[in-house]
């Protein structure tokens, strides 16, 4: 039997790092997160000054990064990867045949997107990007010009498992025992 590749998908404050740090602590997936590990690159690599120039990092500098950092021998939850519709298409051609892959998208309105950002920003989060209105406006355009296509695409690849996920509240633990009843 494969292991699991859980490939967390949705615009910005949907919950995707929450609901996957839920899950961490349920079961024993090793956990993929492309930011973390795009941030803690070396200070003197080109990938880390590219970022810190603003600049994104390419696919062709990225899929050996993620490959690294991607065992085929044990359950995963992917986050932050893939963000385009390329990157989709490699992660379905380089591990669809090594794992059960399931997209989970949580699927929420951008006016909800905004609420929750707002509402971590009250509680004390520290992403220097959710202060800045015009920095978040530009993350959400993205999401929808850039990520969407590669939602849509996955949603109808054959050995894909797709969950559009619709959340049904704002509480977390009713979204949380909600996601887990559908997965399976």
């Amino acid at each position: 039997m494969k292991p699991t590749m859980l490939v967390f998908m949705g615009g910005q404050g949907s919950g995707k790092g929450t609901f996957a740090n839920l899950l961490l602590k349920q079961n024993n997936y090793k956990y993929v997160e492309a930011g973390d590990i795009l941030r803690h690159m070396p200070a003197d690599s080109e990938i880390a000054q590219k970022i810190t120039r603003g600049e994104l990092v390419s696919d062709e500098d990225l899929f050996p990064i993620i490959s690294k950092h991607i065992p085929t021998d044990q359950d995963i939850i992917m986050d932050g990867f893939p963000r385009t519709l390329g990157q989709a298409k490699w992660l379905i051609d380089n591990y669809a045949d090594k794992f059960d892959i399931r997209v989970l998208f949580l699927n929420i309105s951008e006016e909800t997107m905004f609420a929750h950002i707002q509402k971590r920003i009250r509680e004390g989060g520290n992403r220097k990007d959710d202060a800045d209105e015009n920095a978040v406006k530009k993350r959400i355009e993205s999401f929808k010009s850039t990520t969407m296509p590669a939602i849509q695409w996955l949603a109808t690849v054959d050995n894909v498992k797709f969950f559009d996920l619709k959340l049904p509240s704002d509480d977390v633990d009713i979204n949380f025992a909600f996601i887990l009843q559908t997965i399976g």
